[in-house]
């Protein structure tokens, strides 16, 4: 790759489809994801803060959330159940994880490639933002599968089922809050939101 290609690989998230094993009514992209990721930890920043008086940086859990899969757009998306199939397969991919970052950092000018390493790669000090993160990633998904499901697509019933299942397994209040208190309105439509959404 040539010299400070970062910010051009950054636009070539779009590009990167997920679920490539699955039935999509609508492809979701990766820069689509991301964005979602980062909207979604940054609420359980701010609900960790405001409700259950925590102090968790919750915008820098919107970056991590932005940055959260960059590497995907050398490695691609590798399904799950493929990423996980064994331990071999999974630290291997995380090896190969390792690999993409690097060669995404090599992209930036020196004098600013510091500021991006944490932001890339999962440090030991940001451990615990990374397990909201991760939270928001399972939100993520479990979001998708929702909104395939409204349009009759039967294919994501599986794993609605075992993401829910992943997300209530964390134990995070949080996380919990938000499925409660925000995923139902993923299943109404822009009239049943309500009424200040309509002409009047």
């Amino acid at each position: 790759m040539k010299e400070n290609h970062f910010y051009a690989m950054l636009s070539r998230l779009k590009y990167i489809n997920r679920w490539g094993l699955m039935r999509n009514t609508r492809n979701e992209n990766l820069c689509e994801h991301s964005l979602e990721v980062a909207f979604v930890a940054h609420a359980l920043g701010i609900i960790n803060n405001e409700v259950y008086g925590g102090n968790i940086n919750a915008e820098r859990l919107a970056i991590l959330g932005m940055y959260h899969d960059v590497t995907e757009i050398i490695t691609g998306d590798m399904p799950t159940p493929v990423k996980y199939y064994n331990p071999v397969i999974r630290n291997a991919y995380k090896e190969v994880e390792k690999v993409a970052g690097k060669q995404m950092l090599s992209g930036l000018s020196p004098e600013i490639r510091d500021r991006y390493e944490s932001v890339l790669t999962e440090t030991e000090e940001e451990k615990e933002l990374w397990k909201y993160v991760k939270a928001a990633d399972k939100i993520s998904a479990y979001i998708k599968c929702l909104e395939e499901r409204k349009t009759g697509n039967m294919d994501f019933a599986d794993a609605e089922q075992t993401i829910y299942k992943a997300i209530t397994d964390m134990h995070m209040d949080e996380v919990d809050y938000f499925m409660k208190e925000y995923i139902p309105a993923y299943m109404l439509t822009l009239d049943e939101s309500g009424d200040e959404y309509s002409d009047n």
